[in-house]
This record gives C-alpha cells, sequence and structure tokens, in this order.
C-alpha cells in the first residue's frame, strides 16, 4: 500500500465510524430537544459542535453539555409527609390569618410562591439585614460561638485565608464541647488547603461532606450542577441565608477590593426551613437520610420560640435541576410583577432568562422605575461581555443601568417597592435558574424593603451610570465578543 492511500477495508471501516458517529450526534440532538428541553441556544450550539465534530464534539457534550439529572435523588420524599403536611398546614393558617386588607396581597403572592415549590411560610420571623462582610460575619461568629446544640453550615465556597480559618477554629471548638457540626461545601469550591482542618474538625466529632465530588463526575451531568447555596442554622434557631462565602475577600480583602454582599440573619419560624433544606441536601451527599421520627423532629425543629419574636414574613425559595417548575426563576418573575413604582436589582451578572428579560422591560415599559447595579470589571469572561449585551437591550427599553466601580458586587437581590424583597445565592443568569442549586429569602417586610431600597440608592455613589452612547461606541470586535459569549454563556 503506497504513501496516502488507504486500504478499500479500512477506508469502509472508517467510513462507518463516522457515520455512526454522525448518527450518534443527531440521536444526542433529539434528547436535546425532546427529554432535556434546553435552552434554544444550547441546542442550536451543540448541533453545530457535534455534527461538525462528530468524535470531538460527542465528547466534549459528555464533558460539558449533559445536564440531564435524576430527580428522584433530592425529592422531598426523603422526609416524611405526615411533618411536611403538619409544616404546610400552618402556612395556611398563617396565610388566611394574615389576609386582612393590608396584608391581602403578601398572602396572595406567598400562597402562589408555595404552591410553586417555595418553601412554607412563616410571618413569625425577627430579621436582619447585612450589607458588609465585617459586620455579618461578626454577628455569624457571635451566633456560632454561643451554639449549645447544634451548627449545620452549607456552603459553595470556603478559602484557605484568615477568615476561614477562623471559621474552622470556632467549629472545631464547638464540635469539642459536644456541638453536633455537620459542614457541607460544594467540591468546585473547597479549597484543599484546609484538608488539615478538616481532620482536625472529624477528629472534633464533626462531620464533613463534599457535595458532588470533582473527580468522580468528569463525564457526569452532575459537574455543572454545583451547590451554591449559603446557608448556616444554629440551634435551630437561628439561620442565615446570603450571598457570602467563607473567605477574605468577602471583607474586601482580595484583588477585587471593596467587596458589596448581602446576608439575612433569620431569628423564628423560617430557620426550620432552611434547616429542612439543609437536612435535605446533607442527605444527598453523604448519603444518609434523616429519619424524621418524633425524637428527630424535637431535636432539629421544634426550637424554643426566640424572646423576641418578630413580624416579618419571610418563604425559602430553592430551586435546582432537581425542581420542576423552576422556582427562582418564578420568584424573580413574581418580584418582577409585583413591582408598581420601584424596582431595585444587584447582580454580578446579568443574563436572565428570556422570561426575566421580557419581565423587566415590560415593567420598565409600565411607568416603573427600574434600576440596576453590575460589576464593572469582568468576574468571568463570556458572561461579562453578555452581560453588556443584555445591558444595552434593557437599557434601550427604559432600564437604568448602573457600574460598580473600584470594587465588586456580588449581591444578588430584589426589592419591589420598598417591600418585597429577594435576597440569597442565585444570581440574574441562566446557570443559577437551570444548572446550580441554589437558596433565596423571600422577604415580606417594608422595614427590610426599606432598608434594602435606601442601601441600593447609597450604592448608586459608588456607581457610573451605563448609557446607550457608550454602549453604542463599542467596537466591532467588542459585539462580536458579545455575540460569541452569549452563545456558552449557560456553561461560564
Amino acid at each position: 500500500m503506497g504513501l496516502g492511500i488507504l486500504d478499500p477495508s479500512i477506508a469502509t471501516a472508517l467510513g462507518y465510524v463516522i457515520l455512526a458517529l454522525w448518527l450518534a450526534s443527531v440521536v444526542i440532538i433529539l434528547f436535546l430537544i425532546f427529554f432535556e428541553r434546553s435552552d434554544p441556544y444550547a441546542i442550536a450550539l451543540w448541533a453545530a459542535v457535534m455534527l461538525l465534530l462528530p468524535a470531538v464534539g460527542f465528547f466534549i457534550y459528555l464533558c460539558f453539555g449533559q445536564t440531564f439529572y435524576r430527580r428522584r435523588h433530592f425529592a422531598i420524599k426523603n422526609l416524611t409527609d405526615e411533618n411536611l403536611l403538619a409544616m404546610k398546614e400552618d402556612s395556611i393558617r398563617e396565610l388566611r390569618r394574615e389576609a386582612a386588607p393590608d396584608k391581602e396581597e403578601e398572602a396572595r403572592f406567598a400562597r402562589s410562591l408555595m404552591d410553586a415549590g417555595g418553601a412554607f411560610y412563616s410571618s413569625e420571623n425577627k430579621l436582619d439585614l447585612y450589607l458588609k462582610g465585617e459586620v455579618f460575619f461578626e454577628r455569624m461568629f457571635s451566633d456560632l460561638r454561643g451554639a449549645q446544640r447544634h451548627i449545620h453550615a452549607e456552603y459553595y465556597i470556603i478559602r484557605n485565608d484568615k477568615l476561614s480559618n477562623e471559621f474552622m477554629d470556632i467549629l472545631i471548638e464547638r464540635a469539642r464541647a459536644g456541638v453536633e457540626v455537620k459542614l457541607m461545601v460544594d467540591a468546585v469550591g473547597f479549597n484543599s488547603g484546609l484538608g488539615k482542618r478538616i481532620k482536625e474538625l472529624r477528629a472534633a466529632g464533626g462531620e464533613f461532606e463534599l457535595f458532588h465530588r470533582s473527580v468522580t463526575v468528569f463525564l457526569s451531568p452532575k459537574k455543572n450542577n454545583r451547590n451554591h447555596r449559603k446557608l448556616m442554622v444554629i440551634d435551630g434557631a437561628v439561620g442565615y441565608v446570603s450571598g457570602f462565602n467563607i473567605g477574605d475577600e468577602y471583607l474586601g480583602k482580595g484583588e477585587a477590593g471593596r467587596w458589596r454582599d448581602t446576608g439575612i440573619r433569620i431569628e423564628g419560624r423560617s430557620a426550620a426551613a432552611v434547616n429542612l433544606r439543609f437536612f435535605m441536601d446533607w442527605g444527598y451527599a453523604s448519603k444518609r437520610r434523616l429519619d424524621l421520627n418524633a425524637e428527630s423532629w424535637e431535636k432539629y425543629f421544634s426550637a424554643d420560640a426566640p424572646a423576641s419574636r418578630g413580624e416579618d414574613g419571610m418563604q425559602l425559595i430553592s430551586g435546582g435541576p432537581d425542581t420542576k417548575n423552576n422556582p427562582i426563576e418564578l420568584q424573580y418573575l413574581k418580584v418582577i410583577g409585583a413591582a408598581k413604582r420601584t424596582l431595585y436589582i444587584h447582580t454580578p451578572y446579568l443574563v436572565p432568562s428570556d422570561n426575566v428579560l421580557k419581565g423587566l422591560i415590560l415593567s420598565a415599559r409600565s411607568g416603573v422605575d427600574v434600576r440596576i447595579i453590575m460589576p464593572d470589571r469582568p468576574d468571568h469572561l463570556f458572561v461579562y461581555w453578555v452581560s453588556l449585551m443584555n445591558a444595552g437591550e434593557l437599557m434601550r427599553n427604559g432600564v437604568k443601568v448602573y457600574r460598580y466601580i473600584g470594587g465588586f458586587v456580588h449581591s444578588k437581590t430584589l426589592v419591589a417597592d420598598g417591600e418585597y424583597c429577594s435576597i440569597g445565592s442565585a444570581n440574574l443568569d441562566q446557570r443559577s435558574m437551570t444548572l446550580n442549586f441554589e437558596t433565596n429569602a423571600m422577604v415580606y417586610s417594608k422595614r427590610i424593603g426599606g432598608q434594602m431600597a435606601e442601601a441600593f440608592l447609597n450604592d448608586l455613589a459608588y456607581c457610573a451610570e451605563y448609557s446607550l452612547e457608550e454602549y453604542g461606541s463599542l467596537t466591532r470586535w467588542q459585539n462580536f465578543k458579545m455575540s460569541v459569549a452569549r452563545l456558552f454563556s449557560s456553561w461560564a
């Protein structure tokens, strides 16, 4: 056989291989359309990749594209129906009690989110808002040092720095004192340098779990499903929900400079909902489900009522690939639709779904003062460029967009009319709405809403308003980058 000439049998076999790969690509594309129900842009992207590069494209899709998920792992049936039904009935009774003329709209709002997959509503909470890392962590660490029964913590990122080591010192000390300590961190966000501290925690009697170990999910759809939640529950009576992870940068000590984030401290009945969310995630990661018998229910979910019971309403809204109705997106649409006068949004990434984008445009077109603060610097390059593209579309329709100068805005919040508030881990992007496991606190409180609206307006002093003129001056190369970034933004 001469150089450059293939044996006919080899050529035929190679042809069959190429044909098989093409057919496999077609099957996967059909799977994307009919089973995963992916975004049309995602389908177009993967169709092009797999048809043009059958072998390589198929492998790339296995590594990064597949999102089909087995919902049964996180089914609410992990917990007993009797206890969950009791919590829901309590919520319904509260909603009926809140149906006074001045609370009627709040009750309808909460009931619709509960029916769409949100956690149970409670109006008996004392909520405290935190906008700066120093104050937030000072209060959290004080609560941790006072823990007497149990500490349950769930985070996306724990660094290996001064703040994280102080955090670990407290957990280890409390575990040695006999407090039940359970710590869960996403595998991508866990700093391996903390391995020694985890050994100390376990030696002290504490427990630690990684969520979706990176090594074992390389060819699994789970790799795209990160646990992005930031939750803490102490003695079943105090909870924390926030955008803060554990690390020095959240104090403004990193390269990003001044750090803007938001967290909320929950004292009251809604802390039980945070604990419930933790145990559902812990049972999945550890493969040890909580047996919710009378004893465990009393231990974890029946904490003594706080001495200073508040009157703030709250629900916990959790979303992820295990949910059917995309509760996070529905929550954001509900908040946007509730705004009659003002809608203020902090977001690191401005990559909303088409539904949310249209909701924002409709709100602004209806005369609502819609304002968005986003970072001035890229955190993830693809997402930054597509955020600029979406900013242009929103500005053309009356939305005011501001870029945060000299720091980084990591806060994920919405506040409508200074009353309906979302605070938590979910960004205004496709990843948070479809791929990641996220949790927000949906707050019904004019007191908290007023604080959030005031803080937003104060933040404008650190911002520069983005203009259509500035957007229109982008070069062709920058516009090309925005177009390419839009294709890949869901995986960035």
